[in-house]
């Protein structure tokens, strides 16, 4: 069985910044494994460790050379190997809508025939929630969105993935969707693990294959994006709370003065 894991690099900003252009001055940020992967990498490394059978997980992210410092994080927890899809026209593009990342990732899955694919439910950054069932409308696979548990034994004795979904108002449904199929993983279905020392040495040996359009059949078209970045700014904040000088018995007196004016405590 193989399963791909879409992952992405994900950027957090500090609490002080500056905005350079129509982006977060790179100074001022971090960056990690989105969150919701994390969960959906640690869903099929359990699933490998429930089966008897040889059980292949590849990686695919969408990001340029830089965030191979995150995708090695996935590959000391259990990823077998890893495609990176990143050219030019990427880099010109910017901000990709959930088409044309759906028209990515449905060319890699094109070449890897994945028996089971798993996504985090949204992203840290762009919050869409949308790229797995995307994905899974692109390819033609049965897909299931939110996950909060999977019954491994069922997918890999019967290849029927038997999940629970949380929907809203804190329903949750029990459904059985067949392979091949797209998850989309909720934090919570289970408890990431840490990055041994041994994994991080070995994930420094494992395959990062950069991909290119053109390695994946496509061109520049397939990148293009309805979405575009037309302004980026701190939010002003407005607040009416009061801050009051001096001591702990001057601040209470002038809390107390502002409270008899407020009426607070007055028969």
């Amino acid at each position: 069985m193989k399963v791909l894991v879409t992952v992405k690099e994900v950027a957090e900003v500090q609490d002080d910044f500056e905005i350079a252009d129509l982006a977060v001055d790179s100074r001022y940020l971090d960056y990690d494994l989105n969150e919701w992967d994390e969960y959906a990498v640690e869903e099929a490394v359990q699933l490998r460790e429930a089966s008897d059978e040889d059980v292949e997980i590849v990686s695919v992210t969408i990001g340029p050379a830089r965030s191979e410092e995150t995708i090695r994080m996935a590959l000391a927890k259990g990823v077998d190997r890893a495609v990176r899809v990143w050219d030019d026209a990427l880099e010109e593009v910017g901000l990709l809508d959930v088409a044309a990342k759906a028209r990515l990732l449905r060319a890699v899955v094109e070449a890897e025939e994945p028996d089971f694919v798993l996504s985090g439910v949204q992203a840290n950054d762009t919050g869409f929630g949308a790229t797995g069932v995307s994905l899974a409308e692109s390819v033609g696979f049965e897909w299931g969105a939110v996950v909060n548990a999977l019954d491994k034994e069922r997918v890999l004795d019967e290849g029927v993935a038997g999940v629970h979904r949380e929907l809203e108002g804190g329903v949750e449904e029990l459904t059985e969707i067949e392979l091949p199929a797209v998850l989309t993983i909720q934090t919570g279905i289970n408890e990431p693990r840490y990055a041994s020392l041994r994994g991080i040495r070995q994930a420094q040996s494992k395959e990062i294959a950069e991909t290119s359009l053109s390695d994946l059949g496509l061109d520049a078209a397939a990148v293009e994006s309805k979405l575009t970045l037309t302004d980026m700014y701190e939010p002003e904040s407005e607040s009416d709370a009061t801050f009051y000088e001096g001591d702990a018995g001057e601040q209470a007196a002038q809390l107390a003065d502002a409270l008899r004016e407020k009426g607070v405590g007055a028969e």
